[in-house]
């Protein structure tokens, strides 16, 4: 325990140092190593890679290792017991607020629906859960901390919790228990047991997601941020201003509707939502489209037809693609 616990300490402080040379470096490889000229569009796209691509990977991975360890006390039966048999709108609550921190996306939308249903957890605390899982979770909000500043991740935190609570509850006021399948119903799901864990079994958790999320995301990372890069230094101001600035009424709801069908996860879009704010678009457009392609992507929808009926579907996507509208057009009348 004591090697692993100075194995940490050292790379904390290697992680602090390398963090704090990331300007000076970028500078260097642009301009000294590669000799690009000050001022061109190369080198604006080149400098705004070389300095986002390891911040971004050097904050994810920190983020990443603290919240592996805090992993390791919600369990996915422990998430059950919590939510199970509470006040509806407590447990609506409870339920977006265990999203953020538990290892759940939409790919796992099966094996929870059915262990939530047979454990009693109400459909409108369900979907709560669902909603705030895949949308509000620690690469979303570590990146948005390290591309923009703890304001914007504020928000995006308070607003799609507002709407993972309010849908939920929204849903489980319409009582539309028979749309869900037949089959789950009558299911038991293993989703796994509670296991004592000491602090070292904690710790050795937290690198574990360290090197599971990181080698899965550090593509999209780059792909995102290469985009972002490239419309930070090519991208003329005006075109997107014209496009998803606050005056474009309708660049609210275009951009939810061009969300939906696309398909990335935090890592990959939020460095070309960058990006986008840089060159002028407006501050809700921006998050709608980031929530509707995190929150209600097609894949989603798809992996959800094998336990809901399409017109619980509807209604889930409905529902969540109103409060996405309604923040987006609050947010571009306030800032």
């Amino acid at each position: 325990m004591k090697n692993k616990l100075f194995a940490l300490i050292g790379l904390l402080i290697i992680w602090f140092v390398g963090y704090s040379f990331l300007p000076a470096f970028s500078k260097f490889l642009t301009y000294d190593l590669m000799r690009l000229s000050p001022g061109t569009h190369w080198a604006s796209s080149v400098e705004f890679f070389l300095y986002d691509y390891p911040k971004v990977m050097l904050l994810l991975a920190i983020v990443v290792f603290g919240i592996g360890i805090i992993r390791t006390f919600f369990t996915a039966q422990r998430t059950r017991q919590i939510l199970a048999g509470k006040n509806e709108f407590v447990g609506n609550i409870l339920a977006a607020l265990l999203g953020v921190v538990t290892p759940f996306c939409s790919c796992s939308a099966v094996p929870l629906f059915i262990g939530f249903v047979t454990a009693g957890v109400p459909l409108g605390v369900t979907f709560s859960f669902l909603i705030s899982a895949p949308m509000i979770n620690e690469i979303a909000l570590v990146l948005l901390f390290g591309l923009f500043g703890w304001k914007i991740a504020l928000i995006y935190l308070c607003t799609g919790l507002t709407i993972a609570v309010v849908s939920g509850w929204v849903i489980g006021h319409l009582h539309m228990e028979k749309f869900v399948a037949e089959w789950v119903k009558h299911s038991i799901a293993d989703i796994g047991n509670d296991k004592k864990l000491n602090w070292s079994d904690r710790i050795a958790a937290g690198w574990y997601a360290v090197i599971d999320i990181v080698s899965k995301v550090w593509i999209f990372v780059m792909l995102g941020i290469a985009v972002g890069a490239f419309i930070h230094g090519f991208v003329p101001e005006n075109f997107l201003v014209a496009i998803m600035g606050k005056k474009a009424w309708w660049s609210v709801p275009l951009a939810v509707v061009i969300g939906i069908p696309l398909y990335s996860n935090a890592a990959g879009i939020i460095p070309i939502v960058q990006a986008l704010l840089e060159k002028g678009a407006a501050l809700g457009t921006v998050l709608a489209f980031m929530m509707s392609v995190i929150g209600l992507s097609l894949p989603e929808i798809i992996i959800l037809r094998k336990v809901l009926k399409p017109k619980l579907i509807a209604v889930f996507v409905g529902v969540v693609g109103c409060g996405i509208l309604i923040v987006g057009f609050l947010f571009n009348l306030i800032f």
